[in-house]
Order: structure tokens, then sequence, then C-alpha cells
């Protein structure tokens, strides 16, 4: 049987009204969101203040052995505040610290804890230094010392044997003073020095000793005009047929162009020619 239009129509409405009320009702509802945390980046450069983080500790030190490479350090710390902090920056003193850290910015929770892992790099490095790690947080932040101590490396006494052997090596190549254990001395001490520390290192151990050999020359009473290039010239490439090596890696030895150009400046200073430089 065929309804008549307008009880269609009428039934098509009652189904209409109810929704469009809801939709309504739904539009006009207030919408509730959570609010989104932004950090104040205005207090990083403030002191961080107490009753923020506990650490295990803010001064870390660490004793090592004459031929470690890195030293390792682990800061640890929890949010005791009742809100969220967030790490900012993590910035080491110097190039060889590094800072083991997820992505900035780091947001701890209240109550979570957090580790820092700092790894210095101490190869050819001998007694005590410090470094410093700069931690700064949306609340303030704090420095992070370290303390280090490597030991010196042990050397051995030379004995006359050992002298004898080591000159007939030498003899045969000039350069085997960077080699095996007279390594020791001529290679180790002058890891990562720079001028007068790498002359100390390198250099005084034969020609300032005090009991110089006669092969060794004075480097005080040279006889013929010296400047920075003579030096440079001398330390990087030695002298062929004699017991002076090449301190250059390029010819084979253990220091980079910038180490034996700060020596020879260091030795154009410390000592002046005493021979006048012949007229251009």
């Amino acid at each position: 049987m065929k309804l008549p239009q307008a009880i269609i129509s009428a039934a098509i409405l009652a189904l209409l009204f109810p929704v469009t009320d809801l939709a309504a009702q739904a539009t006009n509802a207030p919408v509730s969101t959570a609010p989104v945390y932004v950090p104040d980046v205005t207090h990083e450069n403030d002191p961080l203040p107490d009753g923020v983080l506990a650490w295990n500790s803010m001064d870390l030190t660490t004793n090592l052995p004459a031929d470690a490479a890195q030293a390792h350090f682990l800061f640890s710390f929890t949010n005791i505040s009742k809100g969220n902090i967030t790490v900012l920056d993590v910035h080491p003193s110097c190039g060889c610290t590094t800072a083991q850290l997820p992505n900035l910015p780091w947001i701890i929770s209240a109550g979570e804890n957090g580790q820092i892992p700092i790894t210095v790099n101490v190869e050819g490095k001998s007694g005590t230094f410090f470094k410093s790690v700069r931690f700064a947080t949306d609340k303030g932040m704090k420095q992070l010392l370290l303390q280090i101590t490597v030991a010196e490396p042990v050397v051995l006494a030379m004995t006359e044997a050992d002298r004898a052997r080591g000159i007939a090596a030498a003899k045969i190549d000039r350069q085997a003073v960077f080699h095996n254990d007279c390594a020791t001395c001529h290679v180790k001490k002058g890891d990562g020095k720079y001028g007068k520390a790498l002359f100390d290192a390198d250099c005084a151990i034969c020609h300032d000793a005090e009991h110089r050999a006669s092969f060794v020359a004075d480097l005080h009473n040279l006889k013929v005009p010296t400047n920075v290039d003579f030096w440079q010239t001398w330390a990087s490439h030695g002298k062929p047929g004699s017991f002076m090596p090449a301190f250059s890696q390029a010819d084979g030895g253990p220091l980079t162009d910038m180490q034996i150009a700060s020596l020879a400046v260091y030795l154009n200073q410390a000592i002046p020619s005493k021979v006048p430089q012949a007229p251009q």
C-alpha cells in the first residue's frame, strides 16, 4: 500500500530534527584539550635553584694509568620538583670532551631519573687536569666538574748496554728512535704537546742532556745563522747520514706539521741566532 505524501514527509522530519539537534549541541559544546608544556628558556643562564634536581655528584674524579686513551664519567640525577624540567643544552668545555644525550630539548618529568655519560680523550696526556660541562635547563644551569689524573709514563733507566744498542740501531736507521722501546722516550712523551712542552719532551732528552753525546749538536752554540725556517727544516727532515732523525710524519716521524711549526717558533725565540744572517 502506498503511504500518503504527508505521512512520508512527517517521518522524514522526525528523523532529521533529532540529528540536527545533536549536531548543533556537538558544535556548540566546549572542546577540552590537554595544555601543551612549553619550557621557559629565559632562565637558561640563571643558577639552578636547590630542590630541583638531586645529583649523584656534580664533581667527579678519576685516576688513570699512563697508557689510558679515554676517561669515562657518569652523572646521574632525579627531578625532585613537582613539574617538568627541560634540558636545553649540555656543553663541554673543550672538544676533547663529549656528552652522550637524547635529542634536545630533553623533558624530564617529576620523579624521573636521567643520566649523562661523559667521555674525555686523554691520549698522550699525563698529570692532573680539569674539565667542565655546562648543564642548562629551563629552570637554570649548573657547571659539572671533572678531575682527571693520568699517571706519568714509566721511563726505564737506560744502561750503557741499552745505549750502545740504540746507537747501533740508529747507525743503520736514524728513525729507529721512534720504534720499539725507544718510542717510550722519543714519541710518547711528546704526544699532544706543542712549543716548549714539546721541546722538553722530545728534544731536550738528547740536546740538553746532562751527559750530551758528542755526536748530538749543542743547539745553544750553533755556528750557522738560525731562524724559524732553519728550525722547521731540521726538525722536519733531520739530516740523512747522521743520527738526527726526521720528526715530520711525512718523513716517518711522530710529529704533525702544527707541532713542528710550534717547535720552530719556540726555538727561534728561546735560542736566538748568534751568527748574523747573510745579506740578501
